[in-house]
């Protein structure tokens, strides 16, 4: 009992069809960064993002400008990417606290094309599945088919994505196979059969209520068992599309498009599934290490639109859930840790010690990052780990020449490059500045000392 996480890990996730706009001036409301208790877990959903310009950004990582947007607003307050998949116009973006990422492991992407009308690769889904403390999750951002007929034709592409997905994970290889799954995007559903004035007048007058029995997803979900399996929140927002741009005005144009709900947010929690009646044997001493031993209580805290954003014709959706899981475990697979103090006039000295076999590699490497940094590649500086046969306990030493020159707070983090992620931080520590001061340019890397 004692690992059972009373307060509850929080989840933040946004859904939002940004129509190849540039980002807003701040992404400050749609993150609700001032919440308290805070996040542990951003996963951010897009569509539509502007798939021409790449542009050059300050780290000379190539990136789109949303997940810059995204990674300097976040990394300053201690999130790190921990992962990100791009297919054209749609983008899934993860980003951890710092104290999180030794347990968010076996991360891997994917994406499906689909097409109707051979309208290849502007449709699809990208998929991000991790075991979050021994949990297998799996985020799926959508953009099915557009307009109102192809109610039919979304469902089809969803189950042909979920066929298509394959992660090469023995456990869980599909989506569906995982204990947690967030469904979400810009599915597409529309309001059937009720005429536009109709339309109007209940949102106008606060009564969506009226309107949800003839949402299509919520019409599917009563033919379509396996989308049964699928929860929702309560629609209590406006439908997020399809408005002018920087208002909250309706489509005035004169196409006159029906406001809809086609930006979701759902999840699923894997049904148990019962043991066959001739396994008796097997069915009670196996239940031991069942997946019951360590449930998880996932709970919807907010399901929401956040209309204050203009610069789509859809609005961005946001749902916050509480995840309350035990944790598989809590130990690191790597202890890092530096060794006396670190400071650029000496080489420095850092020990890790191996606490679980795993596929570690000669590519592993640790490296050193500023407090705050952004992702597993913005180091200050690294070291090879170059793995010795069956050492498991080494000291490495650190060139003074790659140490930074300003004093402040670092943290060692052990890369797995099998696993593609940090699998070991040590604690934040500091590193003291230069004896030599006049080493110490007035302006390093662009920070002021």
């Amino acid at each position: 009992e004692e690992n059972f996480d009373e307060q509850g890990d929080k989840l933040h996730m946004v859904t939002w069809n940004v129509a190849t706009a540039e980002p807003p001036e701040d992404v400050i409301s749609l993150l609700q960064l001032d919440v308290q208790p805070p996040t542990d877990l951003y996963v951010i959903g897009l569509q539509e993002v502007n798939a021409t310009p790449v542009r050059f950004i300050s780290d000379l990582l190539v990136e789109d400008s949303w997940s810059h947007m995204f990674m300097e607003t976040l990394a300053p307050r201690g999130f790190v990417k921990v992962t990100s998949m791009r297919m054209q116009g749609l983008l899934l973006v993860v980003f951890a606290k710092q104290i999180h990422l030794p347990f968010i492991r076996d991360i891997k992407t994917t994406y499906t094309r689909t097409g109707i009308f051979g309208y290849w690769g502007n449709k699809g889904g990208v998929s991000v599945r991790f075991s979050f403390y021994g949990h297998p999750v799996c985020f799926l951002n959508c953009h099915l088919a557009a307009h109102m007929n192809y109610a039919l034709q979304r469902i089809d592409e969803f189950e042909y994505i979920l066929e298509a997905q394959d992660f090469d994970i023995t456990d869980t290889p599909q989506v569906l196979d995982h204990k947690l799954v967030f469904w979400f995007g810009d599915l597409n559903f529309r309001i059937a059969d009720h005429g536009l004035h109709f339309l109007r007048s209940s949102i106008n007058g606060g009564r969506l209520n009226l309107l949800w029995d003839k949402d299509q997803l919520i019409m599917m979900k009563k033919k379509e068992p396996f989308l049964q399996e699928f929860e929702e929140g309560p629609l209590n927002f406006k439908p997020t599309y399809k408005f002018d741009r920087n208002s909250d005005t309706y489509d005035t144009s004169g196409k006159k498009r029906k406001p809809a709900w086609t930006d979701r947010i759902l999840w699923r929690i894997k049904p148990k599934t019962l043991p066959l009646e001739d396994d008796d044997e097997k069915a009670s001493t196996s239940t031991d290490d069942g997946p019951d031993e360590y449930p998880i209580l996932v709970t919807q805290d907010k399901y929401t639109s956040e209309m204050s954003y203009g610069v789509s014709d859809h609005k961005p959706v946001i749902a916050t859930f509480t995840m309350e899981l035990r944790k598989c475990f809590d130990t690191p697979l790597v202890h890092v840790s530096p060794v006396g103090v670190w400071s650029a006039d000496q080489d420095a000295l850092l020990n890790y010690t191996v606490q679980e076999d795993f596929m570690s590699s000669t590519w592993d490497w640790i490296g050193l990052y500023k407090v705050g940094f952004k992702s597993a590649t913005n180091y200050e500086t690294f070291v090879w780990v170059r793995e010795n046969e069956h050492l498991f306990w080494l000291q490495i030493s650190v060139d003074k020449d790659e140490i930074p020159l300003l004093s402040g707070q670092y943290v060692l983090g052990y890369y797995s490059t099998n696993m593609q992620s940090i699998v070991g931080l040590s604690a934040n520590f500091q590193v003291s500045r230069a004896v030599m001061e006049g080493l110490v340019p007035d302006n390093i890397n662009g920070f002021k000392k």
